[in-house]
């Protein structure tokens, strides 16, 4: 493969399949992070996870 063969194009879906097979794709990654993330917020805060945050005080 060299430098320049992107240039000549050709058959996207067998350079998919062989360059970046056993890849994540980049929405599954992303949905991952945010299950992990929803998750850990979710063990930290509880059932309150999202909830808007009690005022410490009454004055403004």
């Amino acid at each position: 493969m060299g430098a320049f063969d992107w240039l000549r194009g050709g058959n996207d879906r067998e350079l998919a399949s062989t360059t970046y097979a056993g890849r994540e794709s980049a929405s599954d990654e992303a949905s991952r992070r945010r299950r992990a993330a929803h998750r850990k917020r979710v063990q930290r805060d509880g059932d309150r996870a999202g909830m808007k945050p009690d005022r410490r005080s009454n004055w403004t």
